[in-house]
């Protein structure tokens, strides 16, 4: 298979774009390649001018195993990282891979360049599995695998190196970005308007929604889930307010799934600053027209 054929050039996300590499990049490459991080988790490529360089980069863009997409700065035009997407001879499947330069990790570009590589390949069909591949003292690198939703499959040898396998399949990719999408709805961070468009999509026409609070219980449909909501986030009250995942576990057999999450809530409520947090059961089913939520169930800490 020819990844080319298939995935995109180009992907616009909140603070990046990302582009196919070009020889264009070169002086970039010169310089991610000889960054520290580089040559201690990906390898030392002995490239040590512009001409070698350009040799290096003319060979990553001719061989039709392998796509680079350059991550740039949306407002500086400035490349920052690289998402990579290789099929290897000794892997079964495409293996992701991404690295930044130093003065811009920490800042969630290398998860938000990957996740829009890793969502596409999810509605891929000619991708059933996704995998990667670290060195185990590659700590930012494997938490950022499994906030991708890739989980530890098998330790490995290549070339006499250990590496720390990961994997996931389609559908472990399309719950995730399932669940992406429905976390990022309750957004107003920043004045941004919060995502109901999107909130019917995530669920079943039937789904069920329960709140969970000590003995008690509130049942809703998806409408008059998001209906209050609407107002909350809407009216001024709860403002800069959002969600993410802390950690999950998700099961699937067969075209049913169930997830368990932990989650955090941060925000401003009526001029106050807080954080909070609590659990999330999530089922699903598969449908016609892709993996769709058909419960939830949650609870919040107890104060």
């Amino acid at each position: 298979m020819q990844n080319r054929i298939f995935m995109q050039q180009q992907y616009d996300t909140e603070r990046l774009l990302l582009n196919t590499l070009t020889i264009h990049d070169t002086d970039f490459i010169f310089e991610l390649v000889n960054t520290e991080s580089w040559k201690r988790f990906i390898g030392d490529r002995h490239i040590h001018d512009k001409a070698t360089a350009a040799a290096y980069v003319q060979k990553l863009v001719d061989n039709k195993n392998i796509v680079y997409w350059v991550a740039s700065l949306k407002e500086e035009q400035v490349p920052v990282g690289v998402i990579t997407l290789i099929k290897r001879d000794y892997l079964r499947h495409h293996d992701i891979g991404f690295a930044f330069l130093p003065g811009h990790s920490k800042k969630g570009y290398a998860f938000e360049a990957a996740a829009a590589v890793v969502n596409d390949i999810a509605n891929d069909h000619n991708h059933t599995h996704l995998l990667a591949t670290t060195l185990e003292s590659n700590t930012n690198s494997i938490s950022l695998l499994e906030r991708l939703g890739l989980s530890f499959s098998e330790k490995i040898l290549n070339n006499g190196e250990e590496l720390l396998l990961f994997e996931a399949t389609s559908d472990q990719l399309q719950v995730n970005r399932l669940i992406q999408t429905f976390f990022s709805i309750f957004n107003n961070v920043n004045g941004r308007q919060p995502g109901w468009d999107l909130a019917h999509s995530c669920f079943i026409k039937e789904a069920i929604i329960i709140k969970k609070t000590g003995v008690k219980e509130t049942i809703d449909s998806v409408d008059s889930f998001i209906t209050p909501r609407k107002a909350i986030l809407s009216g001024g009250s709860l403002i800069d307010f959002s969600e993410r995942e802390l950690n999950f576990a998700t099961n699937i057999t067969g075209n049913i799934a169930q997830r368990s999450s932990r989650y955090q809530k941060t925000g401003r409520r009526d001029g106050v600053d807080f954080k909070e947090y609590g659990n999330k059961l999530f089922q699903f089913i598969k449908t016609g027209e892709g993996w769709k939520i058909s419960s939830l169930l949650w609870e919040d800490d107890a104060e």
